[in-house]
């Protein structure tokens, strides 16, 4: 198969620690879908750590991995969003933030003391977390005649999609979620049915 249709996460948030010459170095893993998750995982971190003195992190997003942002947050160029972003493609972990705290211990640690430090501290963390494998899945939206319900269903359990929403009044309505790789067979037989309007939603 051409697709690979797995992908892996993070099941749930995961820390990690690396010190250095009196700096610490606490690195925090979390799960996310959405770059709009950030802000309040960041803002949470710096009410709970209000006397350290950067917060760099890097992140993966989608299924194919090609989403990703790094922050050195005040530390040289290069030497703490890029090294917590090479730990996840080293690990190939996607839907993934990395936030590594500092607390400076007043010993300035240089270039590649500070690309050591938090790659090792990110390392730390993806080492503590649970890894999982996912599925690329496709979700769409069927919009069908109340008298075709029985083929609908039918073709949801033979299928074994996953419903995510329903609704059954005059028309009906149903979200399902389907594997990608299983994707081509399941749309030829919706198009083969009669009566059934079917619309892209999104890839998880």
């Amino acid at each position: 198969m051409l697709f690979d249709d797995t992908y892996k996460a993070i099941a749930e948030p995961a820390e990690g620690l690396f010190k250095d010459k009196g700096s610490k170095f606490i690195a925090f893993a979390w799960p996310i879908l959405s770059d709009a998750e950030i802000k309040p995982i960041l803002l949470k971190l710096r009410a709970e750590h209000t006397r350290a003195n950067h917060f760099c992190y890097a992140y993966r997003l989608s299924p194919d991995r090609n989403v990703f942002r790094v922050n050195d947050d005040g530390e040289p160029s290069g030497t703490a969003g890029r090294p917590i972003l090479n730990m996840l493609l080293s690990a190939d972990l996607t839907n993934i933030l990395i936030v590594v705290v500092r607390y400076f211990g007043g010993t300035l640690l240089g270039v590649p003391g500070l690309i050591n430090a938090y790659k090792s501290a990110a390392a730390a963390a993806v080492q503590a977390a649970r890894i999982i494998e996912k599925t690329v899945n496709d979700r769409y939206e069927l919009k069908f005649d109340y008298l075709v319900m029985n083929d609908v269903m039918r073709l949801i359990k033979e299928e074994q999609l996953t419903v995510l929403e329903q609704h059954f009044d005059n028309e009906c309505r149903i979200n399902f979620e389907v594997r990608k790789s299983q994707l081509n067979k399941v749309l030829q037989r919706i198009e083969n049915q009669a009566g059934i309007a079917i619309k892209y939603l999104s890839t998880t």
